[in-house]
């Protein structure tokens, strides 16, 4: 059974039965029990329109539960209008069942949840466990949210931004369970970016690439974290690289700057550099600055002081930083390194256990623990 062949259909099939006038929640349930009868039928009788099989048996499947339910006349009248089996349609609804995903009424868990159960093709248990969240808990989720999108058109074009907002979350939380989040992120993305012609779509692609080729050396090991500037470049996937820098250039000779494409080409720069003292800090301030004047971020902001410190001294950096909410995320670890950067090693030595216990995750919490006992040890 070509797993790969179901998820990458079952989006266009949804979206041709929500079309046909079924309501959001009835047309997934009907998709899933189709997937179910393929992965049952397909291994000893593969149909030659793979779309077109599908399509035809969640139709049937959402008619069988409409005429059961007698008391909505609607639904009878649908039964009434079944189309004729046949190839399944050229067109490919998977960009409209994007922004049906990301409907503004939702929350971002919401809609990242939706999305990938309704584009990306996961099931409950899947995203689930990619979450850490009960499967109850998830699959109450993903009611609520099919809730709330139920009977929603979209008459005009949807909101390019939440879209690619949500495939940002859900590349940001990498991996766990058996789905990898990431790689489902970047090939989501890639789709939306071969659909749509949009600089930022391809500037996402492009981040996701140059961030995603550093994988293999982000961790030792015994599991722990490597810092950008002690990891192994030979363990970089150059080929990965290549690709991104390449559509990030395509994208920045629109002229139509985005963030993401301020962020891809920080991250280029830091690909691009042989060895870490070799990284040009100067153009990645420049480009914070871009990125700063965008979106006005707090974040972007604690990123450019880091920058600054590496192009103009540590504390440069440190009066970049106190210009930023001390309440920011990771702002003691940024001020632990600027400080051991100066030299002032007892007060880094002490921000980094204050930052080790405010850590979001485990994995930040022993690295900077460890940086507090290396400098103690000294």
């Amino acid at each position: 059974m070509d797993e790969a062949l179901l998820r990458s259909l079952t989006p266009s099939v949804l979206a041709v039965l929500v079309r046909r006038g079924a309501d959001f929640a009835a047309a997934e349930d009907a998709v899933q029990d189709a997937l179910v009868e393929a992965v049952r039928v397909w291994p000893a009788d593969m149909p030659q329109d793979a779309k077109g099989w599908l399509i035809t048996v969640a139709w049937r499947k959402f008619l069988d539960t409409a005429r059961a339910d007698t008391a909505r006349r609607r639904r009878e009248d649908l039964a009434e209008e079944e189309p004729p089996p046949g190839p399944a349609p050229a067109a490919d609804d998977t960009l409209w069942l994007y922004f049906l995903c990301a409907h503004p009424s939702l929350t971002a868990a919401s809609a990242v949840a939706l999305t990938l159960r309704a584009v990306g093709g996961l099931t409950t248990r899947q995203i689930a466990q990619a979450y850490l969240v009960p499967e109850a808990t998830m699959a109450q989720r993903i009611s609520r949210a099919k809730r709330t999108v139920a009977g929603a058109r979209l008459d005009r074009p949807g909101d390019v931004a939440t879209v690619l907002r949500v495939l940002y979350l859900v590349f940001n939380e990498g991996y766990s369970g058996d789905v990898d989040l990431a790689a489902e992120a970047i090939r989501l993305t890639r789709q939306l970016a071969a659909a749509i012609d949009h600089p930022e779509a391809a500037g996402l692609l492009a981040l996701m690439l140059l961030h995603h080729a550093r994988r293999a050396a982000r961790t030792a090991p015994d599991g722990s974290l490597v810092p950008l500037a002690e990891q192994d470049r030979g363990r970089w996937d150059t080929a990965t690289i290549a690709e991104g820098v390449e559509i990030l250039q395509a994208a920045l000779a629109r002229d139509r700057l985005g963030e993401f494409q301020a962020q891809a080409a920080i991250a280029a720069l830091h690909a691009d550099a042989p060895a870490a003292d070799e990284t040009d800090w100067v153009q990645i301030v420049e480009w914070y600055d871009e990125l700063v004047r965008l979106t006005d971020s707090p974040i972007a902001r604690l990123n450019r002081a880091v920058a600054v410190g590496e192009a103009d001294g540590p504390r440069a950096g440190l009066a970049a930083l106190a210009e930023l909410d001390d309440t920011l995320p990771r702002h003691t670890a940024v001020a632990a390194h600027l400080h051991e950067r100066d030299g002032d090693l007892a007060t880094a030595a002490r921000l980094y256990a204050e930052a080790a216990h405010r850590a979001p995750n485990l994995g930040e919490r022993d690295h900077l623990t460890r940086q507090a006992a290396r400098l103690n040890s000294r």
